[in-house]
């Protein structure tokens, strides 16, 4: 299953050359992250968010225009003890426009540690693991 999020490019998000700016696509990345967890009932308190973005990527196919609708479709990529990858692909009815990688990790903030993944997450997550992909054993 694919978690999806719908994002609609603005004007002020597009640079002089007329399309979507790169920097945009982290904002939509960081978008599709927060509507994911929270249709996964995640809290949205920041003083108690659990997720640290560790790592993230995002390698361009197509230019996207202003006006111009996207779904971003989540994966989980891989399921370690105390971080998961999140594998996204931006796409509309041009095709594939961009792919994003991320890699988010569990923390206590009050220990300033990782910690183990809960099985409460962990379990909301399997859904959108994808059938390849790895369990890993550290991290």
């Amino acid at each position: 299953m694919k978690h999806e999020c719908r994002v609609k490019a603005r004007a002020f998000e597009t640079d002089a050359l007329g399309h979507v700016s790169n920097i945009s696509y982290f904002i939509y990345l960081e978008e599709a992250r927060i509507e994911m967890f929270r249709d996964l009932g995640e809290p949205m308190k920041m003083d108690s968010w659990p997720f640290i973005l560790a790592s993230t990527s995002c390698d361009f196919k197509q230019q996207a225009y202003f006006d111009e609708v996207m779904t971003i479709q989540t994966t989980v990529s891989k399921m370690g003890n105390s971080s998961f990858h999140l594998k996204h692909e931006f796409v509309n009815n041009r095709g594939l426009i961009a792919e994003g990688k991320a890699i988010m990790v569990y923390f206590d903030f009050h220990q300033q540690k990782t910690v183990p993944i809960p099985d409460s997450v962990r379990q909301k997550l399997m859904p959108y693991v994808e059938e390849n992909a790895v369990e890993g054993k550290k991290g």
